[in-house]
């Protein structure tokens, strides 16, 4: 009998320009990996600029932990190497051949392998990288076992993609990935929509299958990580992406690197919101490309909510399986917080005129400015877990570590308390916060 976990509070954001199930295949003029989006890597390079490179070809490593390696997408020449301040290591470019070559890392079963070799066959792939632990929201360290791992089948962050159709296009890859999870960890915990699902999902091997239901953030990771096994201090849990599930499996099937995925292009900036097929790290130029509108815009890689905001000529993040566009916001009101409210989203309905619609239109205006943090009992509606949020942020917020422990820092991050900076009056910077206090704790703990 597979279990359902509802979960009340929260808040479900309808926009405008969500993806039908059609799926376009693109490729890239250019890929990159990009160093910062490892929290806690510091890369040390293994490459130049022209050298020949194929799809798992080491391109750098963590300087801290020398196994930790960090490979190219695809086939082709390292076309430049781009730092910023600082001379931190931005992105590592690559052109790619358009064979799309892999080294040949070996076929593996991984239910007849030991837990030592499928380390081994992650990490030369550079695929350990997709392997996460929270706390920390950091790659896992394969020297510790943890408690379990979780695989989340459903996103429902703002237009997110529809992982279910995902899935059900690569079922047997997925399963072969749950299956290499699962020799990993004492538990693998799959995580479904109980109200949008495909057959293939409840058929699922080699995993316990638990289903959700209610608003965002019910498919967020640290959600389902907190009703079914809570993380105390000391304890780890391991998570990966449904698609770099999928990706783990092809490697341990085909013996290569295959970083084909899916990416959801929408928002309401875009002409024809539809799922690409690309690589990982791919330029969204092509995408972009006459599918977006001519007023100003602002590029994401990710969701609106907890995304990156990226040029119109950069890379999708390593993490990422989203692309949204929506209109930048750059207009100013005058005496806007006198007017009505006419045509404005709220999630309060506080605004004498707030249309009734099933999705709506929203930029990035903040409609305020920053000021003073006050307690106005609005993040408790849409934070689901057993915590404080207030308390939590001002812990956060003065650097108190004990505090910060008694209040639950190893069960969230940033991404947990987008809805709260989302409905925050005080235009707080809310993640920033709970991102800067995990990393005191990491540096005081690590």
């Amino acid at each position: 009998m597979i279990n359902t976990i509802r979960i009340k509070k929260g808040l479900d954001i309808c926009l405008n320009g969500d993806a039908p199930k059609v799926v376009k295949k693109k490729e890239a003029l250019f890929y990159a990996v990009r160093p910062t989006d490892f929290e806690g890597v510091l890369p040390r390079l293994d490459v130049a600029e022209g050298d020949k490179v194929e799809a798992g070809s080491v391109l750098f490593h963590d300087k801290h932990n020398t196994e930790l390696l960090f490979t190219s997408p695809v086939s082709g020449t390292v076309k430049e190497i781009r730092r910023g301040e600082k001379r931190l290591l931005t992105e590592i470019v690559i052109q790619p051949d358009g064979n799309f070559t892999s080294i040949n890392f070996g076929i593996t079963d991984p239910l007849k392998a030991d837990r030592s070799e499928i380390i081994e066959k992650l990490r030369l792939s550079g695929l350990w990288a997709t392997i996460r632990q929270r706390p920390f929201e950091i790659i896992a360290n394969p020297n510790q076992t943890p408690k379990a791992v979780f695989v989340s089948a459903f996103d429902s962050a703002p237009l997110a993609p529809d992982c279910s159709f995902i899935i059900e296009r690569n079922a047997v890859m997925f399963q072969n990935g749950l299956n290499v999870l699962s020799r990993l960890a004492p538990a693998v915990n799959l995580n479904i929509d109980a109200k949008n699902h495909c057959q293939a999902l409840l058929e699922m091997k080699n995993a316990v299958i638990t289903m959700f239901e209610g608003p965002h953030p019910a498919g967020n990771i640290g959600t389902q990580i907190n009703r079914i096994s809570p993380i105390n201090k000391g304890e780890v849990v391991w998570y990966c992406n449904p698609q770099d599930v999928i990706t783990i499996g092809k490697l341990f099937a085909t013996g290569i690197y295959d970083s084909t995925r899916l990416v959801a292009m929408v928002g309401s900036e875009v002409t024809e919101p539809c799922y690409l097929e690309t690589h990982t790290g791919a330029q969204i130029t092509r995408f972009t490309l006459n599918n977006v509108s001519t007023a100003d815009k602002r590029f994401i890689s990710g969701n609106v909510l907890t995304g990156n905001r990226i040029e119109a000529d950069g890379f999708m993040g390593f993490y990422d399986h989203m692309l949204s566009v929506i209109p930048e916001g750059y207009n100013h009101e005058f005496l806007g917080w006198l007017l009505s409210g006419r045509n404005k989203y709220s999630s309060t309905r506080t605004l004498l005129f707030t249309p009734l619609k099933d999705k709506y239109t929203i930029n990035t205006n903040l409609h305020g400015g920053h000021r003073a943090f006050v307690v106005t009992g609005e993040f408790e509606k849409v934070f689901p877990f057993d915590i404080y949020p207030l308390q939590l942020i001002k812990a956060c917020m003065v650097g108190d570590i004990d505090l910060m422990e008694n209040l639950g820092i190893y069960e969230v991050a940033p991404e947990d308390f987008a809805l709260c900076e989302f409905i925050d009056p005080s235009k707080t910077d809310i993640q920033q916060i709970i991102k800067e206090g995990l990393e005191t704790i990491r540096r005081e703990t690590i």
